[in-house]
Order: structure tokens, then sequence, then C-alpha cells
């Protein structure tokens, strides 16, 4: 059997600016949900107040469902594409130069930073300086403190970047299977070739939403939502959403082999989107910290929150390309720089996002004034500032 990786993709006569935009959009969002991290989800972040507001816990536990899968959907569809002009070398030193190179310097920066300011206002231990903290908290080269407090020991962490460290992982496994194959197709150089045209009609997205929504709450009995743990030692990853990750990468992937997008029906797409949409108003109507949810374990509250999550992801993901593809197709000078910028926007909206947090605490505004007032700001400079930085000599390769 040939493999679907492998096959030459289908002609194209333009290029796809709608997943361009989707992509801005998307990160634009993860901008908002780490605004909103402050004043609604109760897991640990980098700020901490008293301002609360239960729709932005509603916001962030819609937006987790499908926000970085539909990322790695749009970022998988232009792998193969790649691969195929540059070869598995050439990708694979692009991949490593765009993808590892700010994962490190990110990792060995902005992340010691911002978990040295939590140290220093969060934690009653005594002061110390940041090439101390680096060496012996945030490494863990000294000895643990009496009574730490966490989250972890030690401090190392990668912050928003496992999205980069997850994404340079997917790229190495589809070069490993692009190469398997390789050599299936010298063993038999005739195969019937498998075509892969299932994923563009209702039954067949129904069936991927209730496997995917199975398998997931398997690995939730184990891994709730929220617990991170090194794979290999050096990976950080969240099991429990790993699995939905992987297979809108593969999907994504497949979706070029297959012109999936082009071939989707509309009517299909907007029912799709309809379904997330209405479980959308569902939710903020009756909020996620019900006794009907849970984030693992082997419940039927656990089963209903995956379920849940997973027509999410499905609906909104499969519904947000069919609108992007028919209605925000275009391009303009601003949405030309985002769409150029949007990976720097990834990398550096982090710092500037938590800093807003930290300022705006002390002017007094009512939650969901200060979120607002947080988020805008954040987009602005951080917009402002990935335009600017990609300017410099020398970044635009990388970043």
């Amino acid at each position: 059997m040939a493999s679907a990786v492998d096959e030459p993709p289908a002609l194209r006569t333009q290029y796809l600016h709608y997943l361009d935009n989707l992509r801005v959009a998307m990160i634009l969002m993860v901008v908002i949900h780490h605004a909103a991290q402050a004043y609604g989800p109760g897991d640990w972040w980098y700020f901490q107040g008293d301002q609360y507001a239960p729709v932005l816990a509603v916001l962030s536990a819609v937006g987790g469902a499908f926000r970085m899968s539909l990322l790695f959907f749009v970022a998988a569809f232009l792998v193969p594409r790649a691969a195929d002009h540059k070869g598995s070398w050439g990708f694979l030193r692009g991949r490593l130069k765009r993808l590892g190179i700010p994962f490190l310097v990110g990792s060995a920066t902005i992340i010691p930073v911002l978990m040295y300011v939590y140290y220093r206002e969060y934690r009653s231990y005594p002061s110390i300086s940041f090439p101390r903290y680096y060496r012996d908290v945030f490494l863990g080269f000294g000895p643990q403190p009496v009574d730490w407090t966490g989250p972890t020991w030690p401090d190392l962490q990668f912050g928003h970047l496992w999205f980069i460290q997850t994404l340079l992982v997917f790229c190495l496994l589809y070069l490993l299977f692009r190469w398997l194959g390789g050599r299936l197709r010298r063993v038999h150089p005739n195969p019937r070739a498998t075509r892969l045209t299932w994923m563009t009609d209702n039954r067949s997205l129904v069936t991927l939403t209730l496997t995917l929504a199975v398998v997931v709450f398997l690995i939730r009995i184990w891994y709730p939502l929220d617990q991170w743990v090194p794979l290999f030692g050096f990976i950080q990853a969240e099991p429990a959403r790993l699995t939905q990750y992987a297979v809108f990468f593969a999907a994504g992937a497949m979706a070029y082999r297959r012109d999936w997008l082009a071939r989707l029906p509309r009517r299909t797409g907007y029912t799709w989107l309809a379904t997330g949409a209405a479980l959308t108003a569902v939710l903020f109507w009756t909020g996620t910290d019900t006794r009907f949810f849970a984030p693992g374990g082997a419940s039927w509250a656990s089963a209903c929150w995956t379920l849940t999550e997973t027509i999410l992801c499905v609906g909104l993901s499969v519904g947000l390309v069919t609108l992007f593809r028919d209605l925000f197709a275009g391009h303009n000078r601003l949405t030309r720089a985002m769409a150029a910028s949007s990976y720097t926007i990834y990398l550096i909206h982090l710092p500037i996002v938590v800093a807003l947090q930290f300022a705006f605490a002390r002017v007094g505004l009512p939650t969901m004034a200060t979120f607002v007032a947080v988020t805008t700001s954040g987009i602005v400079l951080s917009v402002a500032a990935a335009v600017s930085i990609r300017r410099l000599p020398g970044l635009r390769t990388v970043l």
C-alpha cells in the first residue's frame, strides 16, 4: 500500500491566502487566551491577582478545545510542499533553523525571565540574583527549597514554546513516514494507492469525532487536562490533548495531498460550524464548572467533557476552515504583514501580555475592562514588535 505522505500533491493554481488569515486569527486567539489566563481559569499562571470573571474561564475552555489543534492542522498543510521542494535534508535543515533556534533561544531567555519574576513576586524565599536563580532554581543545580510551592521542580519549563517543540517533533515524524513510504515503494514498485477521500463527508467526520473522543477519554483516565509530562525526559507534552494534536497534524498533511480543503463541501463545513457555534453558546450559558464535566478520570463527567470538547474541536475547525475559505481569502498590506509576522507574534507575545497584566493590576479597572485592555494592548504591541523585529538584519530567515 502506498503511503499517503509520498504521493504527489494535487495541482494548485493559487496561493491559499485564507490559510494565512486563519493562522493569524488562531495566533491572535492565543494572545487572547493568555490575556484571560490571569482572570478566569484556575490553573497556574505567571501573574496572580484577585480579579476574576467566570466567563473568561469558559472562553479559555472553548478556545483550548480547538485552537492549537487547528494551528497544527494549518502548519501541517504546508509541510508536504516544503519537503517536496527542498528534499528531506533541506527540509530538515530548514525546520531545525526556523523551529529549533527560536525554541532554544526563547527557552533560555524569555521563559527564565518570566519564571524569575514569578519567583520574586509570589514566593516567600529570600531574594536572589537572576544568575543564581537561573543556575540553582530554573536549571535545578541547587538544592530544592523547603516547602517548595511549585508548580514543578526545578522551574525549568518551556511555557508557550511547547507548541514549537511539538511541531518540530511532528515534522521529524513526517520525514520518517515519508522515508518509510519511499522504502515501501521500492519493495512494491506498483502499489495500489489508497484514496483517502473520506474526510470531506459528514459520516466520516462523525466517525473521526467519536473515535477520537474514545481514545482521548481513555488517555485522560490516567492523564487529566493540564497535567504535563516530560516525554523522553525532555519533550514537554500534555497527554490529554496530544492525540488531538497528532491527528490534526496528520490530517493537515493528508489534506494537502488529497486536496481536501478545496473538496470540502460548503454545506458540510457550515453544518459543523453551526454545531460548534451552538455548543459554544450552550457552554457560555451553563459554564464549564459543573458536575457534568471533569478534566479526567474514569467517570461519566470526564467522558461527557471529552465528547463535548472533541465535537467543539472538529466542528469549529472544519467550520472555520470553510468560513475562511469562502469569506476571508483576500489579502491586503496589513494582512500580509501580519501573516508574515505571525510566527514571531507567537514567539514574543507572552512576556508582553504578562507585563501588561502586572501594569494594569495597579489601574483599578473592573475585571472585564482590565481583560479587554490587556488583550487589545497585547495584540497591538505584539504585532508592532513582531513586524519591527523581522526587519532586523538576519532575523527574517529565522522568524
